[in-house]
């Protein structure tokens, strides 16, 4: 006589640890002989490059560049002047920070970023980075799914259903992406670009047989002194399309896409005398998760009618729902300025972390909106506003999910000069990704002693009793030592869904 556990294994990774670290650098810079003397700092602004993510035996080292552009006005000259630089940077964890993890992501922001003159020709930048990182493991998920045995040895099984989603793959590319940016008619051409801001959104993506094709948008904002020594500015979404090698992709996988700019390139195209055309070279990182849904069967008990059973059980943690979601929020705000402005020369906007909270029946996500603004007052002097703009977003979502959100602008702002100040309009994405997992005991082991039949002496043949508040049909065959059938039949019911609550039910002993 034989007792048989079917057992299956999935393969598939979860998330091993996260980690936030923290740190400072700060560097004095020398202005290049070929840039004049710094009359006064106008406004700092950083770009956080990632080069390299490494983990080793459960330590993670992110590395990159802040590059770093300063604008400022020149002493004896009008207009602005850009002096650009990079610091270096390297995060690590401990040893023990990711154990057992084989592939990481990594962002890693500006929290504070800040420059000051030393002298005409020397400055100090003091900037604090924050460091995120994911990492994630293999972890093959193993259950059983159902069990054979033979008739005599009267063994009942508990079955059950259980819907979870799988993360069965982590791929990841580097690409480089170059295009011709046109300024628009009218504007004069550019003869030096001061800043940039470049953002990415992913639109569409979609797996056929081994690769997977993503699409998307970069978004560029550029703000240039023109051979008259005047500000300009201008902004274009280019498109692009990539391929991903995913081997072995799951049919009907669900990829989420994460990218990150690893370096820019934005030249002045030297063979255009008017300075109308901007050469755009970006260098990119792009992680694919891809997750699968599956229908799982898992044996959570057992017993027999006939013999005594030992089982071991095992807990089993399955991700039971997963969502990833982008809700936006439209701001409109006047920044008040205290003078007259004559001209609005650029607006960035910068989202900070984002908080995540439970209020109620609804999960709110809360982040700072960092604008600055660059602007000309009736004098034609630059001056910089800034203001951090509270943002709030409501979801409903499942209060067991655990959520991670990031905000971004991708669109560009809008401002407007108004009798209290600057009017700036801009959309904040919040992208979201909400996770929720449950537990579930799962039969690993089990065996019969056939060696000693169950002795049910002095055990009443007939039992009358109603099916507790708590109790279920399982509950009671297997407490009185027979089967769900049975007790459907004594009491001619066709199925567990036609049992009363309050009504006394003939539970009869099962026999050999």
């Amino acid at each position: 006589m034989e007792l048989e556990l079917k057992k299956a294994c999935l393969d598939a990774y979860e998330t091993g640890g996260e980690l936030t670290l923290t740190q400072e650098e700060t560097a004095e810079t020398i202005v290049p002989d070929y840039c004049p003397d710094i009359a006064r700092i106008i406004t700092t602004d950083g770009k956080v490059y990632i080069h390299s993510r490494e983990l080793r035996d459960g330590k993670a080292e992110v590395s990159g560049t802040v590059r770093v552009t300063v604008l400022y006005t020149p002493e004896a000259e009008g207009g602005i002047r850009t002096l650009e630089f990079a610091i270096p940077f390297t995060a690590e964890s401990d040893s023990r920070g990711l154990p057992g993890c084989t592939c990481l992501t990594a962002d890693t922001e500006t929290e504070f970023l800040e420059t000051r003159m030393l002298n005409p020709r020397k400055i100090f930048t003091h900037c604090k980075l924050v460091t995120k990182i994911t990492g994630y493991q293999k972890a093959p998920i193993s259950f059983c799914t159902d069990v054979e045995a033979d008739k005599e040895l009267r063994v009942e099984k508990r079955q059950e259903r259980q819907h979870s989603i799988l993360l069965t793959q982590i791929s990841e590319k580097d690409f480089t992406f170059t295009e011709e940016m046109n300024l628009s008619p009218g504007r004069s051409g550019a003869a030096e670009l001061l800043t940039s801001q470049i953002t990415s959104t992913v639109t569409e993506t979609k797996i056929v047989g081994s690769k997977l094709i993503f699409k998307g948008v970069f978004s560029v904002s550029l703000l240039y002194r023109t051979a008259e020594g005047a500000c300009g500015s201008t902004s274009a979404e280019l498109p692009f399309s990539q391929i991903m090698e995913i081997e072995g992709a799951p049919e009907g996988a669900d990829p989420s896409l994460q990218m990150q700019l690893t370096g820019t390139d934005l030249q002045i195209d030297g063979d255009d005398p008017e300075g109308r055309q901007i050469a755009v070279t970006l260098y990119l990182h792009a992680t694919a998760l891809l997750r699968e849904e599956q229908e799982l069967t898992l044996v959570n008990d057992l017993y027999s009618t006939a013999y005594d059973m030992t089982y071991e059980a095992a807990p089993l943690t399955l991700t039971g729902f997963f969502e990833t979601m982008s809700r936006r929020q439209t701001v409109r705000e006047v920044l008040e300025i205290g003078v007259v402005a004559e001209s609005v020369l650029s607006l960035d906007v910068c989202c900070g972390a984002v908080s995540v909270s439970r209020e109620g029946d609804y999960t709110v996500l809360r982040t700072g909106a960092a604008v600055r603004v660059l602007y000309l007052d009736e004098g034609g002097v630059p001056l910089v506003a800034e203001r951090c703009i509270d943002v709030s977003c409501q979801l409903e979502l499942p209060a067991d999910c655990k959520v991670t959100a990031r905000a971004v602008c991708t669109e560009e702002a809008q401002s407007s000069l108004g009798d209290r100040g600057i009017e700036v309009r801009f959309p904040v994405d919040f992208r979201v990704e909400a996770v929720s997992r449950v537990k579930r005991v799962c039969i690993s082991a089990a065996k019969l002693d056939t060696e000693a039949p169950k002795d049910l002496t002095g055990a009443p043949s007939l039992v009358l009793r109603c099916l507790g508040r708590q109790e279920t049909a399982w509950d009671l065959a297997k407490k009185y030592n027979t089967t769900i059938a049975s007790i459907l039949a004594a009491n001619q019911l066709e199925g567990e869904g036609d049992i009363p609550q309050e009504k006394l039910l003939l539970i009869p002993r099962k026999r050999a």
